[in-house]
């Protein structure tokens, strides 16, 4: 039996619509910044059965029975990320990243505490303060920001907040900054104002664990993360800490925040741990910047601005003002071109979040698929007639066609 015949057999409809996805993902060109294709060997992890085990606890301590196999995949996980990250302590239950960061908070945090992130407008997450967020209800926040002539984060700014501010927590890490951070300087600006430091690295954690950007793990307290952005995971959640928190942070897991942890992710994220572990992830993730950098170096030659003017890692802000046009309107047809994108704020932006001035586009996934640096002229070549041409239904087709035969030369793992 393939791989999906028994949901063809028992489900149809679902069946179907879940084809109708394999053919979207196979036949377009995805630059979502988080999203990936995971590997075979690891969705089959993820559906295997394990899917059927009820295992609260942690390993020898369990309020289960028949946990031995449960008990050796996971600590498999948790040496494999100790491995691979540098990291005195791991738990892997998370269920994903913000459920990783509100227990990381749980750990370390009173409500009420004071809280220092880098602002959502910025390039930051919603769990890091922002008001809408658990964050920003649960704790008290503030922001820091990038620099309006740079756009990029500065860490005198950051320490001149943080000395006015004196949060018990510090938070750096980001969902739309397309520069490397600089860890040591923010563990400095946390020392002096005797806050905790958390790394949040949902987006570049396949890139640290690759050795292509610093790691915040020897200087973090804390360093929480997805695991299926740059890792090439599931959609899961993993905290790395230093010892003298473990206890906290696994208290802060389970009981406090979450029951049964999801074995058949934590398998999974078993098997992308070990493919990290590889020499030609180390090649994948080299390849994942240097395919951002030959993109901005394609936006740039055809006019486009882009948010600190490149890129140090796997995603790029593209601002769209000089072409007249919205991040939505743009990102709607370069969908209907094939080619699969979000709107973004930029740093600054004048127009509304839900029609922002900016496009962010990452390089992880089209990097799985065996998309080089040469490649991407070509892609940002669609990009730009599809947004010129975002009125024109038929030109747009023309261009959707293109990238499906494109995309023939570059098969989904």
């Amino acid at each position: 039996m393939s791989w999906m015949d028994a949901v063809k057999e028992i489900d149809p409809t679902t069946w179907e619509i879940i084809s109708n996805e394999e053919d979207r993902q196979r036949n377009t060109i995805r630059l979502i910044a988080s999203e990936n294709y995971a590997s075979q060997a690891v969705m089959q992890a993820s559906g295997s059965v394990f899917t059927n085990k009820y295992a609260e606890g942690y390993a020898g301590k369990r309020y289960y029975l028949g946990q031995e196999f449960v008990d050796q995949i996971e600590r498999l996980a948790i040496e494999r990320a100790k491995s691979v990250f540098g990291a005195e302590h791991v738990n892997v239950q998370p269920y994903s990243g913000s459920p990783a960061n509100l227990e990381m908070y749980y750990a370390l945090l009173e409500l009420g505490d004071k809280i220092l992130g880098m602002g959502l407008p910025h390039g930051g997450h919603l769990t890091h303060g922002w008001n809408v967020n658990f964050s920003g209800r649960f704790y008290t926040a503030s922001a820091y920001g990038v620099n309006p002539e740079t756009e990029r984060i500065d860490y005198d700014e950051v320490r001149r907040i943080a000395l006015q501010e004196r949060p018990k927590l510090l938070m750096c890490g980001a969902s739309a900054y397309p520069r490397e951070i600089d860890f040591e300087a923010f563990k400095s600006i946390a020392d002096e104002v005797g806050a905790y430091l958390v790394a949040d690295i949902a987006h570049i954690s396949g890139l640290v664990a690759a050795g292509v950007h610093p790691s915040p793990v020897p200087v973090a307290d804390v360093v929480t993360s997805t695991t299926h952005k740059t890792l090439r995971g599931p959609r899961s959640g993993i905290i790395l800490c230093k010892d003298k928190f473990a206890k906290d942070i696994d208290r802060a897991v389970f009981p406090a925040c979450q029951g049964g942890p999801h074995v058949h992710a934590i398998a999974a994220l078993a098997v992308a741990l070990h493919e990290a572990s590889q020499p030609d992830f180390k090649d994948y993730a080299s390849t994942v910047v240097a395919n951002a950098k030959a993109m901005a170096e394609a936006f740039l030659s055809r006019g486009y601005r882009l948010v600190t003017g490149g890129t140090d890692n796997h995603l790029l802000l593209v601002d769209l003002t000089s072409k007249d046009v919205g991040g939505k309107a743009a990102a709607v047809a370069m969908e209907k071109a094939g080619i699969v994108a979000n709107a973004n704020s930029i740093p600054f932006d004048t127009r509304k979040p839900f029609d922002p001035s900016g496009v962010r586009i990452g390089t992880a996934a089209i990097t799985t698929r065996g998309m080089k640096p040469e490649h991407m002229d070509t892609i940002v070549g669609w990009i730009d007639k599809a947004v010129l041409s975002r009125e024109d239904e038929s030109a747009l087709g023309r261009i959707n066609q293109e990238v499906r035969e494109f995309c023939q030369s570059f098969p989904v793992p």
